[in-house]
């Protein structure tokens, strides 16, 4: 019965995550993005722009008598161009927001993140090598709006990983330190 179960959850977790190498005994226990509060403040800042470029349109229509035809050229190109830019920030911004993901198996922790369009890595840690897993809030803010740092710690070289504005909930922060628990009991067992 446990095998069976195993079986239907690793083609299940295949097939919603086919970016990920599981192994054949291996699933997705948690899928966790960026927090969505990222995608409003990339909306905000892009929203913000675009009422500026607008407002500038504006005032370049509301003074046109006073500027020469080729200056009016000019400035609506500028114009143009920065409308164009802030929508295009936009987009790039949340193809890299929609880039950072941090999955945990039922084995291990693989966390994809990516900074810019050309610079991204990916980083798989075995469950057994986590020795700690915490959840940090810095600040007024992070704790209203529901973000903070999760971070994972690993025996042997002591290193952190780091997954930045997450929203990860109290139980699941739970949940994974148990699985990871139960990981560390398993390969006892097996020794």
């Amino acid at each position: 019965m446990e095998e069976s179960l195993t079986k239907i959850r690793h083609e299940r977790s295949r097939k919603d995550f086919p970016e990920l190498k599981l192994d054949d005994d291996e699933y997705v226990e948690f899928a966790f993005k960026r927090a969505r509060i990222c995608i409003l403040m990339i909306l905000g800042a892009v929203a913000a722009g675009l009422i500026l470029v607008l407002l500038a349109f504006l005032i370049v229509l509301l003074n046109q008598s006073r500027i020469d035809e080729m200056g009016r050229h000019f400035l609506m190109i500028i114009l143009f161009t920065l409308l164009a830019s802030a929508i295009l920030i936009g987009l790039v911004s949340l193809r890299i927001y929609s880039g950072n993901r941090l999955f945990i198996t039922n084995k291990k922790v693989t966390q994809m993140i990516m900074t810019s369009l050309v610079s991204s890595s990916v980083n798989i840690i075995d469950l057994t090598s986590v020795e700690d897993a915490s959840f940090r809030q810095d600040g007024i803010w992070q704790r209203i709006l529901h973000y903070g740092t999760f971070r994972l710690s690993t025996v042997g070289d002591e290193t952190t990983y780091t997954f930045k504005y997450s929203d990860i909930a109290p139980a699941e922060l739970k949940a994974v330190t148990k699985l990871i628990s139960d990981a560390k009991k398993k390969y006892k067992k097996a020794e």
